[in-house]
């Protein structure tokens, strides 16, 4: 049995946690370099994307990944600009309550995919400003890559 509860809590305490005091161009090439360099090293076909205020800061696909890779990235950061939240905090959520994005919210899932790979760029006492995504794994896995890599550029330990 899933311990969707428990999970919640671990994204939620992520997002908490893996927040900036401004998020700047040069930080998200820095932090985009550091998603590119640990997915190559573990040998993980992904897109990555990153953007603040609707602007595309970064974009690059590895070798092995396809244009749905893109269209999944678009649709996962709209329920992260929507819900303010992971989009796999909002899986989570949907699959502890058993319900789907157009049951729950009326939003098509041809347009907004809550599995996991987006992340919030949330500034400190400000709010969520952009996202950092990652597609091409399953949903805990690009949700993981991009934890870790944040986990790491702002040295915060879990």
């Amino acid at each position: 049995m899933i311990d969707y509860d428990y999970l919640l809590h671990v994204v939620e305490t992520q997002e908490n946690l893996l927040q900036f005091e401004n998020f700047s161009n040069e930080m998200a090439w820095d932090i985009a370099n550091l998603l590119v360099e640990k997915a190559k090293k573990e040998g993980k076909a992904v897109t990555i994307d990153i953007n603040r205020n609707g602007q595309q800061l970064f974009h690059f696909a590895l070798e092995g990944t396809t244009a749905d890779n893109d269209y999944w990235i678009q649709r996962k950061i709209k329920v992260v600009n929507r819900f303010a939240h992971s989009s796999h905090y909002i899986s989570l959520k949907l699959a502890k309550n058993n319900t789907t994005m157009e049951e729950c919210s009326l939003l098509d899932s041809r347009e907004y995919a809550a599995h996991g790979g987006s992340f919030p760029i949330i500034i400190k006492n400000t709010g969520v400003i952009g996202t950092i995504t990652v597609s091409g794994l399953t949903s805990a896995e690009d949700h993981q890559l991009v934890v870790d890599v944040l986990s790491d550029y702002l040295g915060i330990v879990f």
